[in-house]
């Protein structure tokens, strides 16, 4: 079972709901939440490029008592600067020219792309364990993470209570009031981009309909704008999870696409 988070602040948990969460702090995306002892937590902080787009800066995790900091080709192991791959005691730490690799004997796979991708794979012992961002991983949609009790959030709100919070922090919360515009204009071409033939090896093994709604997202956000983050991270993402769900997709970057 996978969490990710990609391009627009787009979020999808382990239950399979989709939330965008355009938050600038440091966050709890998952951790192993039993009382007694934690065995692992990864923590992730997005900030503005350049571009004006998101990506995250940084990720911060803890596997039992080994702490791993990431950076952009940077790999901080216990406060020292490491090359990869390196392996110390159940962690196995790999890099390429895109992505950054962790195994860890415990039962985890995390990959980022050293950009705006982060996708986790956790071991189903941890079914019902789990907290921040990614959810509680009890199989149920919804569930605990926006229904808790008789309460029920919205995405902006149940991302502001996985902040972590630091004294001297300088970042402001997201606004809870914000609506998302509707962007229905921009369904035809998101939904004739994902059903290429590119992809015909995954439309059975994802929901197409997320992924959609997410690209539709990801055009109203820029407004016009014809950079390919608009486009293209989203597409990329579906990519990944088909080939991760046994998918092979096709060729689908061309010289004028992405």
């Amino acid at each position: 079972y996978v969490c990710s988070t990609w391009g627009n602040n787009h979020f999808k948990t382990f239950d399979g709901d989709v939330y965008q969460f355009p938050g600038i702090c440091e966050y709890n995306f998952v951790s192993d939440c039993r009382e007694a002892y934690k065995e692992f937590s990864v923590h992730i902080q997005r900030a503005l490029n350049s571009n004006g787009h998101p990506e995250i800066q940084y990720i911060l995790m803890k596997i039992k008592d080994i702490m791993v900091y990431f950076k952009p080709n940077l790999v901080v192991v216990d406060g020292r600067i490491v090359k990869t791959p390196y392996y110390t005691s159940g962690v196995l730490i790999e890099s390429g020219e895109i992505y950054i690799k962790v195994y860890a004997r415990l039962g985890m796979v995390l990959m980022w792309n050293q950009k705006d991708a982060l996708m986790v794979e956790l071991d189903n012992k941890f079914n019902n364990h789990t907290c921040g961002l990614c959810g509680d991983y009890n199989g149920i949609p919804i569930y605990n993470e926006f229904i808790s009790g008789d309460a029920s959030y919205n995405s902006i709100t149940y991302g502001n209570l996985q902040k972590i919070s630091k004294p001297n922090a300088k970042c402001e919360d997201p606004d809870e009031t914000q609506a998302l515009p509707s962007c229905d204009d921009h369904r035809d071409e998101c939904q004739r981009l994902l059903t290429s033939s590119a992809f015909a090896d995954c439309r059975l093994r994802l929901n197409l309909e997320m992924y959609i709604q997410a690209c539709m997202q990801d055009k109203c956000a820029c407004d016009g704008k014809e950079d390919s983050f608009c486009l293209c991270s989203t597409i990329s993402e579906y990519s990944r999870q088909c080939s991760h769900a046994g998918g092979r997709p096709g060729e689908w970057r061309t010289q004028s696409f992405c």
